[in-house]
Order: C-alpha cells, then sequence, then structure tokens
C-alpha cells in the first residue's frame, strides 16, 4: 500500500472513530415522568418503614406524661431508643444521643416532670417542672415532648436520611429517603386518616400543613424531585448531576418546612397572648407553641453544616431571642417578649428568602384550612 493510500486510511478510520466518541458523548435530556413509582416502596423501605414506627413508639410513650398523674420512666424511653435493628440510637446524630440519656437528659427531666404540676408563670415552679393544662413542662417553660419530638425529627430522621442521600445511590434510595420524611409513594399531602388511605406522618405531615397544594409549596418539591431523583437513577451514572440537583432540593426543602413551621407557630404565640384576657389554659397552650417553635430551629444543631443552610451562629441568634433558657417570661412579660419573636420571622425569612406572601401563608394549617 502505498503511503497515499495509507493516509486516506489513517484519515478514514480517525474520522470514524471521533465520529463514535462524539455520538457516545451525546446525552439525552432526563426523561422525568409525571407520578413516583411506588412498587418496590414496601421493599425497599423496610428498615425505614420500621424506623418511623420506633419513632412513633417512642414520642407516644413521652407524650403520655402529658395526662396529670402519670409517670412515664426514662427507663422505659431509653429501652424503646436502645432496642431494635436497628435501634433509633445507632442511627441518630451523636449530639442527639448525648442530649437523650445520663441523669441530666431529656428522658430523666421526662420521668422528673410527669405526674406533677406545673404553674405556668412561675419562674422556678419547682426543680422538675411537672403538667399544665395537658402539657409536660419543664421548671423554665419549656414542653419536654416537644423537646423529645423536634429533635427526633432531625436527630434521627433527616440525619438518617442525609445519611442515605450522601452514601451510595441504589434504585431504593428514593423510597428509603421518602418514607423517613414520613410520605409515601401517593403523596397525598394530607395526614388526616379519614380524609387519604396512607396519611403523611412526622415531618411530612407539617411539610404538609405549610403546603397550599397549589403546586409551589415544599411539600410538593420534595415530591417533585423525589419522582426526579427516581428516575435520574434509573437512567444511570451519566445523571449523577441531576442526581444531586434533586437531592440538594430535598435537604432544602425540609429544612425550609422546618423553619416555616417555627414561623407559624411564633405567630400562634402572638396572637395567643396579645389578647386583653389570657387564661391560663391559653398561658400553656402559648408555651406549648413557642416550644415548638423553639425545637423546629435548635435541633438543627444536630446535624453537620455542610448537611443544612442555616448555621450555629443563625441559631444561637434566633434561640437567644426566644429565650429559650427561660422561655416562662414570654407569659410573664408579652410586651418584651412578643417583638423579639417577630425578629425571629424576619430573621428565618433572610435566611430562607421567603416573601412577604409565603410568611402571611404560613399562618395557617393549611391541611385544616382546604379540609384534605
Amino acid at each position: 500500500m502505498n503511503l497515499f493510500k495509507k493516509s486516506l486510511l489513517f484519515i478514514s478510520l480517525s474520522t470514524s472513530f471521533l465520529a463514535c466518541a462524539d455520538k457516545e458523548e451525546v446525552k439525552v435530556p432526563l426523561t422525568i415522568p409525571a407520578a413516583y413509582d411506588g412498587s418496590a416502596f414496601t421493599t425497599n423501605a423496610a428498615t425505614q418503614l420500621l424506623v418511623r414506627t420506633q419513632v412513633t413508639n417512642l414520642l407516644t410513650e413521652s407524650k403520655k406524661s402529658r395526662t396529670s398523674g402519670t409517670k412515664v420512666t426514662a427507663t422505659n424511653l431509653v429501652s424503646l431508643f436502645t432496642t431494635g435493628n436497628p435501634s433509633l440510637k445507632s442511627i441518630a446524630s451523636t449530639s442527639y444521643n448525648n442530649l437523650l440519656e445520663g441523669n441530666n437528659g431529656l428522658f430523666a427531666k421526662v420521668e422528673k416532670a410527669s405526674g406533677n404540676v406545673y404553674t405556668v408563670g412561675v419562674p422556678v415552679n419547682n426543680s422538675f417542672g411537672g403538667v399544665a393544662n395537658g402539657y409536660l413542662f419543664d421548671e423554665t417553660g419549656l414542653d419536654l415532648n416537644e423537646t423529645v419530638e423536634k429533635n427526633a425529627f432531625v436527630g434521627i430522621l433527616y440525619k438518617h436520611a442525609t445519611d442515605l442521600m450522601n452514601g451510595t445511590l441504589t434504585s431504593a434510595t428514593p423510597d428509603q429517603i421518602i418514607a423517613i420524611f414520613g410520605a409515601n409513594p401517593t403523596f397525598p399531602n394530607s395526614s388526616t386518616a379519614a380524609k387519604v388511605t396512607q396519611p403523611d406522618m412526622l415531618m411530612a405531615g407539617y411539610a404538609a400543613r405549610r403546603d397550599k397544594n397549589d403546586g409551589k409549596g415544599f411539600y410538593n418539591d420534595i415530591k417533585i424531585n423525589a419522582i426526579k431523583l427516581q428516575a435520574a437513577i434509573k437512567a444511570g451514572d451519566k445523571y449523577k448531576a441531576e442526581q444531586q440537583e434533586a437531592i440538594a432540593a430535598i435537604k432544602l426543602n425540609w429544612e425550609k418546612a422546618s423553619a416555616a413551621s417555627a414561623i407559624n407557630y411564633c405567630y400562634s404565640v402572638v396572637s395567643t397572648l396579645s389578647n386583653t384576657t389570657v387564661t391560663e389554659a391559653q398561658k400553656a397552650s402559648a408555651l406549648h407553641s413557642l416550644s415548638e417553635g423553639i425545637y423546629f430551629t435548635a435541633t438543627w444543631k444536630n446535624i453537620a453544616q455542610t448537611q443544612r443552610k442555616i448555621t450555629d451562629a443563625q441559631i444561637e441568634e434566633i434561640l437567644a431571642l426566644f429565650n429559650a433558657t427561660a422561655s416562662y417570661k414570654v407569659a410573664t412579660n408579652p410586651v418584651t417578649e412578643l417583638p423579639k419573636l417577630q425578629q425571629i420571622i424576619s430573621k428565618l425569612q433572610t435566611i430562607y428568602g421567603f416573601s412577604n406572601a409565603e410568611l402571611e401563608d404560613f399562618r395557617s394549617n393549611w391541611i385544616t384550612v382546604q379540609g384534605r
């Protein structure tokens, strides 16, 4: 073969190779279906469904202490937290574990306070707190049941979800994430058992409260990105960027739903304690709502900064405004304390970029308003 023919053959082969390479590099846009595929949900999310049952059992036991004269023991709470496969303790954040156990832990505080009576607004009613109008408070006026619950939402559930998101993604991962969120493949956007066959629970239930069901809320965004994540994982490694986009959106909307719930409870406290006459029952309700607001915010310190938007410094500023170490003062001195809650709302608005219209929407429980 002469030199000219060899050159032509080389050029032809090179062109063919480059054409094939270019063809291989073409990436078809990800096709995202309209609905979530839940055909393997029960199998894929078996562990997460067990975990959320264990969390529910723990919270149910803790809340028995709301009944006057009912004693809840730390031993029972520890048992629910430390047994099972996996145990809640084994998947919870280290800081949440440290918060719960021991002589000065939350479980011990629930035991000490349960069975006793608490007088709302008394700075140091006793050294352990007690029940007031159906809520269990520590001596500073913090609702102990809400402290356990909202810490569990982040320290157990969100922590487990981010561990799944940051690990090796498989076809089972989206099912596992939505299960630990408290949702299911039907995405009912409702926690009302009388209205839907598979109601939302845990954090998904609160996200549904903040969602107007207009296709723009946090709950809906998590649904959309769960569908996207499932599709991107099925489509393969070429769609890793889309996988990570969906994961980032799920994390942010989960956190935003928590912040929006904190804002909702701030509004509730202001509304209740701004009345000319406030009953003891209303004071107890306000302290309960304040605790919800505090722990929908404070609990994010249980999570590594890389897995959340709000910073430790911002959380500390908000907790100082909540006066979290002397929360009873919101009932004894509302003139001074209530304006601080408005400051908290403004800070959370700035951190998460909420619009003024969204703030107004956060006043409502949209499941109740829409009867869904």
